[in-house]
């Protein structure tokens, strides 16, 4: 295995992206849905670079949403009867995030035939038959296409569904090299607090600080709906509206996220976008596993030939992996 740097690894997989979504996006408007309003940092990530691979290309969407606030025939009138509508990608097909799964499900029944793309995605279903639904579905539909971050869920999605299947890497990658701030604790340790997190509770030792990025704080997010709002006098379009809003709040939780991470002269954790922030802060990290195989499969695939990466099966292994690994040479990279 060669090893790569930070630049070497980000700018392939961000070329590897931009290739295969250039291969299966058709001509024509598009809709991007799905847009993540929570406070999952991965999630903003990923819809950042969706959005960076778009500007490239020129082909901004016409017709932006989350789930609640998707309208069907607001996005048939936006996007024609031949334009066609992306799925923000990320871990959620499957069991786990039924939310995801029945909106996905809604679109593939009410949009049959149009041309859908479901941007990269892990699969995992707590068991194969529970895919019988979504495959029955997309059969039904004839016109969608699934990108896939792992071999994994490539494998499950060519047994079970009938549709065009694509290995790609993560969109967040198309964001490419970030500036790092300054280390404040020696490790810093983000670790998943959700039912993806796996059932090892170690202890914390000395020097290592642990935190999950899913809480926000209540004043910034106040001062950031009331910037909002003032922003709304400067157009009146609706959907011009709604694309600043939800560009604000996802630039604002990514960097959220950049600066967490840039607290640990190195970093462990469990989160999949986590390790690809970290790889594109070029932080050194010590890498685990989520509940179901999501986190290792990707770096598998794509990302074990970094050159600051490094593996742990537990808690306990991880933390101590970082703390030797504190020397000079290793936090400079």
């Amino acid at each position: 295995m060669t090893i790569k740097t930070a630049d070497q690894l980000v700018g392939e997989l961000a070329q590897r992206f931009a290739q295969v979504l250039d291969t299966v996006l058709p001509p024509g408007k598009l809709a991007l849905v799905d847009f993540p309003d929570h406070s999952n940092v991965g999630d903003s990530a990923i819809w950042l670079g969706e959005m960076a691979y778009l500007r490239q290309r020129g082909r901004l969407p016409a017709y932006y949403s989350a789930i609640a606030d998707f309208d069907d025939a607001a996005c048939r009138a936006a996007i024609g009867n031949d334009g066609t509508i992306l799925i923000h990608g990320g871990g959620n097909m499957g069991t786990l995030w039924p939310k995801h799964e029945a909106f996905r499900l809604h679109l593939l029944r009410t949009h049959r035939g149009r041309p859908i793309v479901q941007m990269p995605e892990s699969i995992h279903y707590a068991d194969p038959a529970a895919a019988k639904e979504m495959a029955e579905a997309i059969r039904d539909h004839g016109a969608f296409t699934l990108l896939v971050r792992d071999a994994r869920s490539l494998a499950f999605a060519r047994e079970h569904f009938d549709c065009e299947i694509h290995l790609c890497p993560d969109a967040a990658l198309m964001l490419g090299r970030q500036q790092r701030s300054s280390a404040t604790v020696p490790v810093f340790a983000l670790l998943r607090t959700d039912h993806e997190r796996s059932a090892d509770d170690a202890a914390v030792p000395a020097g290592v600080a642990v935190d999950d990025w899913l809480e926000e704080d209540g004043a910034q997010k106040r001062f950031l709906r009331l910037s909002l709002k003032l922003g709304r006098l400067v157009t009146r379009d609706p959907m011009a509206q709604r694309l600043a809003r939800q560009r604000r709040l996802a630039e604002w939780r990514f960097q959220r996220g950049l600066a967490m991470l840039s607290s640990g002269e190195l970093v462990v954790t469990d989160r999949l976008h986590a390790h690809i922030l970290s790889l594109l802060l070029d932080i050194p990290h010590v890498l685990l596993d989520n509940s179901y195989g999501k986190v290792a499969g990707f770096a598998d695939q794509w990302t074990g030939d970094y050159a600051g990466l490094l593996r742990a099966t537990s808690r306990a292994e991880g933390f101590a992996t970082a703390l030797a690994c504190r020397t000079p040479q290793m936090v400079t990279g």
